[in-house]
């Protein structure tokens, strides 16, 4: 991936006989803590803000690109105090009542998610997202509300804490909501739940999200991810539209607890991935043994643009995130398409008989 800075540092900016490289250069540096890695970013940031200043865009323009940038930083800010911790975004509709089963059922998955120690991410709003929240409690939620010409109020839960971030504009928002996201669960829901999760499994397929579960989550006996399962499969599968794999980006679930197990199965020996270079890396809490390798180059080669898998400690380049440094590295050549059958990989690493003695 090239370094997003290299489009500023490759330009000169000049006003009034005044050098705005040096001077774009020199404020990232001052800004910046010394030595950070990130002062080319910063640099190329105000850069862009300098081209935005000599272009003298119109009024709403800048007010979007300023409204942004806040919502952002402001964003980073809240959130770094929850960073270590896992999280799962939960969708739903705000219109559920309190009397309805799959109000029950969101209420327990809050609580189920909290035991587990993952914090419940919602829109903040009622109905779906105030039984998460509720079942979760104040220490294990997040809200991320939405500011709108009328009131918006947040759930008993969330209102009023430091637990609760305002967002003017939608598309941050959702941006947040899968950004922090290291799982999601859907609940039934209207047009806003659907948007969300074809966003999301969108973003999962094309390699624009990491991949996480995303759990459909259905009271025993209900039909709305069934009868949705079945259009895919009908109407999309069958058509060509999508690959057979895809299917398994998504996992369909009738209990809190079957999500949650969902969940933990996930990172049960898995932990993250990253790119570096051309190098696609998994961390492992373990090490694979001789026997899951070679099933993994028999079976998930077609993942490979070339060469095979290899496990590896971790990289000199990796110095962004010191305290992953002792976990294993499962290195290929990723072709960067099939994310479906990265899913059944993953599945097959998750596995405990798959891991090396010595773990």
């Amino acid at each position: 991936m090239p370094d997003e800075s290299d489009d500023f540092l490759s330009r000169h900016f000049q006003t009034s006989g005044v050098d705005l490289t040096c001077k774009v250069e020199e404020l990232g540096t001052l800004a910046a803590p010394p030595d950070s890695p990130n002062t080319k970013l910063y640099q190329a940031m105000l850069g862009t803000v300098v081209r935005m200043a000599q272009a003298d865009r119109n009024r709403w323009d800048a007010k979007i690109m300023l409204q942004t940038l806040r919502e952002l930083e402001h964003a980073f800010s809240t959130l770094e105090q929850f960073k270590r911790r896992r999280k799962v975004t939960v969708f739903g509709s705000a219109r559920t009542p309190a009397s309805h089963p799959l109000y029950n059922l969101a209420r327990e998955l809050g609580a189920s998610l909290a035991r587990h120690n993952l914090m419940v991410i919602t829109g903040a709003g009622g109905g779906i997202m105030a039984a998460a929240h509720e079942g979760a409690g104040l220490e294990n939620s997040l809200g991320f509300n939405i500011t709108l010409p009328f009131e918006q109020g947040a759930n008993a839960t969330i209102q009023g804490s430091n637990n609760l971030l305002s967002f003017h504009f939608f598309f941050l928002r959702k941006l947040f909501f899968v950004k922090e996201a290291d799982a999601l669960v859907l609940c039934p829901g209207g047009f806003g739940t659907l948007d969300e999760a074809l966003e999301v499994l969108t973003l999962i397929q094309t390699g624009k999200s990491p991949l996480v579960p995303v759990v459909l989550l259905d009271q025993p006996g209900g039909s709305f991810w069934a009868s949705a399962l079945t259009f895919l499969q009908e109407q999309l599968l069958d058509n060509g539209y999508i690959l057979p794999s895809d299917m398994r980006l998504m996992r369909l679930v009738h209990s809190a607890e079957e999500a949650t197990e969902e969940i933990a199965q996930f990172y049960r020996n898995y932990h993250s991935s990253r790119w570096l270079k051309e190098r696609y890396l998994i961390r492992l809490s373990h090490a694979l043994n001789e026997a899951a390798m070679q099933q993994l180059n028999d079976e998930f080669r077609d993942l490979c643009t070339h060469g095979d898998f290899q496990q590896q400690a971790r990289c000199d380049s990796e110095q962004d995130e010191p305290e992953l440094c002792h976990m294993t590295r499962l290195a290929f050549a990723f072709n960067g398409r099939n994310h479906g059958r990265l899913r059944e990989l993953l599945d097959l690493v998750n596995q405990p008989h798959n891991w090396a003695q010595s773990a």
